[in-house]
């Protein structure tokens, strides 16, 4: 049986992480708040801010941002976009 969770971003019931993102108390704290589906868009969101602003994941500061915008993307709020981005079709 799959584990649900009430998704702080998407406000509903939705199948949960397998296990949590990363080590220590804010991993474990999305996994118990986080859908799967919206750790996916974050995801996919980190990836295109990584590739688009040529982040150096080396870079304390690119990971200060990265996780900033994660926790304002993880409780719904407006997080940064890339100029000029157009995402796959």
């Amino acid at each position: 049986m799959t584990r649900t969770v009430l998704c702080t971003r998407l406000k509903e019931e939705l199948p949960g992480l397998d296990a949590p993102p990363f080590p220590g108390p804010r991993g474990q704290e999305i996994f118990e708040t986080v859908s799967a589906k919206a750790w996916q868009e974050w995801s996919d969101l980190q990836t295109m801010l990584i590739n688009e602003k040529h982040l150096n994941m080396m870079d304390k500061e690119a990971r200060k941002y990265l996780n900033e915008q994660r926790d304002i993307f993880l409780s719904s709020g407006e997080v940064d976009r890339a100029a000029g981005y157009v995402p796959k079709a």
